[in-house]
């Protein structure tokens, strides 16, 4: 009997699924950074992944699944960079300065990534229903953050922490729009928009 090292067929695709997985994501990633979702068609991420058009359907059944799914990892890779650098028992000005230098820090290390995933964040699936925007996941984020500086009786109780979540997002983006629109650094964002936050929210 002649033994070789080749996997058998039935242990193929097991090897393989994992790994054009993540050559469609890699490739999505590139693509929707650059072209932007609508410009970006699942014929293209395969290609660009070198693999056939038909294995993308293997892996997602259209290019919003797929989109969501970049979106998703973007926000899973943001929350762990955040979490790595903030400790929920700081005081309020020293977590939101955390917390905004590293979302500044995570953005400047993969360019476009944050911009493409709430770009075109609007996605209506087969069904109809909408997806949830990125930017208003954030900000229901940013809603418990507040809701736990409440608690440790730091921020205001006067809030609609619904709203505040998501206008402390805008507030995020837009500030950190402009800031690399004009050329700031990123350290006088931080702290001008730190102490912006600070004194809006803190109990008086």
């Amino acid at each position: 009997m002649v033994h070789t090292d080749l996997p058998s067929e039935d242990q193929r695709p097991a090897r393989r699924k994992p790994e054009s997985l993540a050559k469609l994501k890699k490739a999505a990633r590139k693509l929707f950074v650059e072209r932007g979702y609508h410009a970006t068609r699942p014929q293209d991420i395969a290609r660009e992944a070198g693999l056939g058009h038909g294995t993308f359907y293997l892996h997602f059944p259209d290019k919003r699944a797929c989109f969501l799914s970049f979106v998703e990892d973007a926000r899973q890779e943001l929350d762990e960079h955040i979490r790595a650098r903030v400790d929920q028992g700081q005081p309020l000005q020293t977590l939101i300065a955390n917390t905004l230098a590293g979302i500044f820090e995570y953005s400047q290390n993969h360019p476009g990534v944050l911009n493409a995933a709430m770009t075109d964040e609007i996605v209506i699936d087969a069904e109809g229903v909408q997806a949830t925007p990125l930017l208003q996941r954030w900000g229901a984020d940013w809603a418990e953050f507040v809701r736990a500086a409440v608690a440790r009786g730091e921020v205001s109780v006067d809030y609609d922490l619904d709203i505040i979540g998501q206008a402390i997002l805008g507030a995020i983006h837009q500030a950190g729009s402009e800031g690399f629109r004009s050329g700031r650094k990123r350290e006088d964002v931080v702290n001008n928009l730190t102490r912006f936050l600070v004194r809006a929210l803190k109990n008086k």
